[in-house]
């Protein structure tokens, strides 16, 4: 089993300042080490809501640190500090639109503010990078889904369960996932 590279960054301006603690990155590492079964090594940064600062980062866990998979955490809001779905955006070689729905739908399932969030998913190079919410819950629920309470049916699928399929089709580091946490979808043909 490949060990997938993962780069993990949290934008905060009083985060990076010291100002408080993150948790942002804490919760994305505790989530993925719950899920993924592949041994992981992150690479972390924890900077300020500045988007050439946030451009470069995201380039750098890519096109040299050589990140399989970049998650952001925080800035992605509509107040002018939260640029980080324009760095995003800014360093993408294609879009992937259905991530940045998907978290919207799920978040919609507690507040209806959701629908101000920015989020995006985008491809650069033979990486994936998606933009998170900065809650530890919300990381939680964006990236494992929702299921009802009494009888365990899926609410809203997590955004995670097409990760691994879509790294494998850009040719990315293969991700195999605990089913019982987030069970992985690939067709059929597409199966390891």
């Amino acid at each position: 089993m490949p060990t997938i590279r993962v780069g993990l960054v949290s934008t905060s301006d009083r985060a990076s300042a010291g100002t408080y603690q993150d948790e942002g990155i804490p919760a994305l590492k505790s989530w993925l080490e719950s899920a993924v079964r592949n041994p992981l090594v992150y690479e972390e940064r924890l900077i300020p809501d500045e988007q050439p600062l946030i451009e470069q980062t995201l380039m750098d866990l890519v096109d040299i640190a050589g990140c399989d998979l970049v998650l952001t955490t925080g800035g992605t809001g509509p107040a002018p500090r939260d640029v980080t779905p324009d760095a995003t955006l800014a360093v993408a070689d294609r879009e992937m639109p259905g991530f940045g729905e998907q978290m919207r739908q799920i978040s919609l399932h507690f507040v209806p503010t959701a629908i101000l969030s920015r989020q995006v998913g985008v491809i650069r190079g033979k990486a994936l990078i998606l933009n998170l919410p900065g809650r530890p819950r919300a990381i939680a629920e964006t990236l494992g889904g929702l299921r009802d309470k009494d009888t365990g049916s899926v609410i809203a699928h997590g955004i995670f369960a097409a990760v691994p399929y879509c790294l494998d089709l850009i040719g990315a580091g293969c991700i195999e996932t605990r089913p019982e946490v987030c069970a992985a979808f690939r067709p059929k043909p597409a199966t390891h």
